[in-house]
């Protein structure tokens, strides 16, 4: 997924003999017309980000039909669940988006006693961070989650990396890669001067820039994939990743080291949430729950390769590395600083990406 703040949200391997599955047992579109014996719920979720099977599981247990569309960015899903150009029941924003449609009145309270498993399954500390952007817990739940850290090649630096600060350090100039996204990028600057990277305050926004600005002649490149592959190549000593990409480099490079940055970092958050004007609610409901059960779960995380919030899934884990893995699943209560990307409304917006604009034509 490329948002305002995270890259494209894509599985590391895929196989073909999986997508064309996917292809055969799931309706891309919202033009299908009928449904299974009980009847249809309308999923739109991010490109890649369920494993196929989990749907056809859901369609041979329940007889209700699954009819599956898929999205590239939070932006090109907004609009098309704003204006009602399509009836869907179950979408799967992230955080800030979340909170940009609870404050648009597009989602519906959910009835967590049709979908115990959410309850039952999902870790608390997944619902505290949630809180971020949906204070209440009434408006979503926690699918996928992760961290933004620094990855580091142990051969290429003389030291542990443990903050931010490091990515200013002259020693690793033309080693350096960084987000090319605005909010991922001002978090950095932002998290290192101690500020909330959901900050508006134009002060301390103009020091953030200010010090992007200083630290552009010591990167080497502004990316999005890129920094995974070219960190497993040894091509650049230090960048900024996403947890779920760095599990995926340290199998390819056991040189690299990933770690949450001693001031802080995004903790970001994908959701399950049902629509306001739902024509299949007590469907989506179905569907949820099914998501949320430990079985399930743990398919998807095997298949998406990001971090699941599910713990009777991280329970089922087989690879004990993974299981335990301070990457895929860290303690949060262990950091300081922790925040989700919230909704800054249309003139926030605007305010980052003019200062955005300044800091790549600098």
């Amino acid at each position: 997924m490329k948002r305002s703040t995270k890259v494209s949200k894509r599985k590391i391997v895929y196989t073909a003999g999986a997508l064309a599955l996917f292809s055969a047992t799931v309706l891309t579109g919202c033009g299908s017309s009928g449904g299974g014996q009980n009847g249809q719920v309308i999923v739109y979720n991010w490109g890649e980000y369920i494993d196929p099977d989990t749907v056809k599981m859901f369609e041979e247990e329940t007889g209700i039909e699954v009819v599956y569309d898929e999205f590239e960015t939070n932006e090109i899903m907004y609009p098309k669940v704003e204006s009602g150009a399509a009836s869907y029941d179950v979408v799967c924003p992230s955080d800030y988006m979340i909170s940009k449609m609870i404050e648009n009145d597009l989602l519906a309270e959910i009835n967590f006693d049709n979908i115990p498993n959410a309850r039952a399954n999902i870790g608390a500390q997944y619902f505290e961070q949630s809180k971020g952007f949906d204070p209440e817990n009434k408006y979503s739940i926690p699918y996928c989650w992760g961290t933004v850290g620094i990855l580091y090649n142990k051969t290429m630096v003389e030291e542990p990396i443990t903050s931010w600060a490091q990515l200013w350090d002259e020693k690793y100039a033309d080693n350096i890669l960084m987000q090319d996204s605005v909010r991922d990028a001002f978090m950095v600057a932002q998290k290192l001067n101690g500020y909330s990277m959901n900050t508006v305050d134009p002060a301390e926004l103009e020091t953030a820039k200010n010090a992007l600005i200083e630290q552009k002649p010591l990167v080497q490149a502004y990316v999005i994939d890129q920094v995974r592959d070219k960190m497993i190549g040894g091509e650049a000593a230090i960048g900024v990743i996403y947890s779920g990409e760095a599990i995926y480099t340290q199998r390819e490079n056991p040189d690299l080291e990933y770690v949450i940055p001693e001031e802080g970092t995004n903790v970001w958050i994908d959701s399950w949430v049902i629509l306001k004007d739902a024509p299949n609610k007590e469907n989506a409901e179905k569907f949820i729950d099914f998501m949320c059960r430990g079985d399930i779960a743990v398919k998807n995380f095997d298949y998406i390769t990001y971090s699941t919030p599910n713990d009777a899934a991280r329970e089922l884990i087989e690879d004990e590395a993974i299981r335990n893995s301070e990457i895929a699943f860290p303690d949060l209560s262990k950091y300081n600083n922790l925040e989700t990307y919230s909704y800054l409304g249309e003139d926030g917006d605007a305010l980052y990406n003019e200062l955005w604009k300044e800091i790549k034509a600098y």
